[in-house]
């Protein structure tokens, strides 16, 4: 019994089943939009999610990882400055992307009624101030490895949009406008409740100096940059797509295996969430053997894990596809000649290297060499946009979409080894040695 209890108090425990119930809600929801809407229409949801999403590495990436390198080893008085410095910057960086997208919409709104963006054009200026106490929140929650709070805000936010979208699947059928403003209110009420129980720190923005302000804007620069390219890696295909001959039909039938791989990547993002602080505060005070431990073990369970993940998703590729989005995208679309089963397949083989990929970048960003991780993503996301224009303007193929994403991983993850290597001299095998003690 006090094994148990201390299993599900743990940290990487407790982080897993957050993401497992969010990504739960995420792909029921996603599921219940597939089977209600028109591809069209359908497809004008993926460009908003995926737009917003590119946005938000901008906005939160300056800031964010900056912030819980920081703030893991902190005293009071550097605390209560960095969590005000955080969200002045934020707050500049949200003003800053709402001004920006209205005046856009002003300048070309024929370009922008055209390409499928409206929506996003619209509607996100509004949800970029409704959505920022709460994402500040979970950042700082995050670096106080506070995880049964991170817990609760992301089920109140997923909770209560799944459940609008539950509504309008079985009673209201309400239009694409109204989604959005569905999940603007659910963002409004999630950004009250963390302000209301102080998690998000925004009453501490007078508390942000000038040293604090460049501290995080220094280590930002690069990290922005980093995470706006790792957004774009999983992105750029759904961006390339919309914007070449095959359209937004193509876009949707896309989104279901790209949708997929989020699932796989629910243990990759739980664990790299605890990595990350426990490896920068071990980064901070100098204690190079413990990092190349974390570094170690993390990176070789989860690379074991992966295996078994990408196995079973390449044997039921049809019955995840039937999940998600029913019958309809068993056989290959007469129109577009496309097969998602067979893409999904192609994206289990990708997720079996995401983990060693993956705990590069943190290894770099824990021991304050957010530069070089960028200079790693600039390259991968170069790779990538490279291999998705061949696919679909020389090849027309989706499947080959799907295999660029092998290729520029395989090259991040040459890099990130060379470097990393350079820093902490690491072996290879111990990555293996140290998952198979783990588990």
């Amino acid at each position: 019994m006090k094994t148990l209890k201390k299993i599900v108090s743990e940290d990487n425990f407790l982080s897993l089943s957050g993401n497992i119930i969010i990504a739960i809600l995420g792909i029921g929801g996603f599921a219940l939009l597939a089977r209600s809407l028109s591809l069209e229409v359908f497809g004008e949801w993926v460009l908003f999610m995926a737009a917003g999403s590119f946005v938000e590495m901008f906005r939160f990436g300056i800031t964010n990882t900056g912030l819980i390198r920081y703030l893991s080893g902190a005293d009071d008085s550097s605390r209560v400055k960095l969590i005000g410095s955080n969200a002045l910057i934020s707050l500049g960086a949200t003003i800053l992307v709402a001004l920006i997208l209205i005046i856009c919409e002003l300048l070309f709104p024929e370009a922008i009624q055209n390409s499928g963006y409206t929506i996003f054009f619209k509607w996100y200026p509004l949800l970029a101030f409704l959505n920022l106490p709460w994402n500040i929140a979970l950042v700082v929650l995050q670096a106080d490895r506070k995880y049964k709070q991170i817990l609760a805000l992301k089920a109140i936010n997923s909770g209560c949009f799944f459940l609008i979208i539950l509504t309008h699947f079985l009673i209201l059928n309400l239009s694409l406008n109204q989604l959005v403003i569905g999940l603007i209110i659910v963002n409004a009420v999630t950004s009250i409740i963390s302000f209301i129980l102080g998690w998000d720190g925004i009453i501490l923005i007078n508390k942000a100096s000038v040293e604090t302000n460049k501290t995080l804007l220094h280590f930002g620069k690069y990290t922005t940059f980093t995470l706006i390219g790792t957004n774009l890696l999983r992105s750029v295909d759904t961006l390339i797509i919309s914007l070449s001959p095959l359209g937004s039909a193509a876009v949707a039938l896309y989104s279901i295996p790209l949708k997929l791989t989020e699932l796989q990547q629910i243990p990759l993002r739980s664990f790299v969430a605890t990595a990350f602080p426990k490896m920068s505060k071990a980064s901070l005070h100098n204690q190079i053997n413990e990092v190349k431990s974390l570094f170690y073990t993390y990176s070789g369970a989860l690379t074991y894990l992966f295996v078994a993940i990408s196995l079973f998703t390449f044997v039921f590729a049809e019955f995840f596809v039937m999940l998600i989005s029913g019958n309809q995208f068993l056989k290959t679309d007469p129109i577009t000649g496309f097969n998602v089963v067979d893409i999904v397949r192609v994206f289990s083989i990708y997720g079996l290297l995401l983990p060693i990929d993956r705990m590069t970048g943190v290894g770099l960003d824990s021991i304050n060499k957010p530069k070089i991780n960028a200079v790693k993503v600039f390259v991968m996301v170069i790779a990538n946009v490279i291999g998705d224009l061949v696919a679909i303007f020389i090849f027309k193929s989706l499947i080959f979409v799907a295999i660029a994403s092998i290729l520029f991983t395989i090259i991040g993850i040459w890099m990130g080894m060379f470097f990393i290597n350079q820093e902490l001299s690491l072996s290879f095998k111990e990555i293996f040695r140290s998952g198979i003690k783990f588990y």
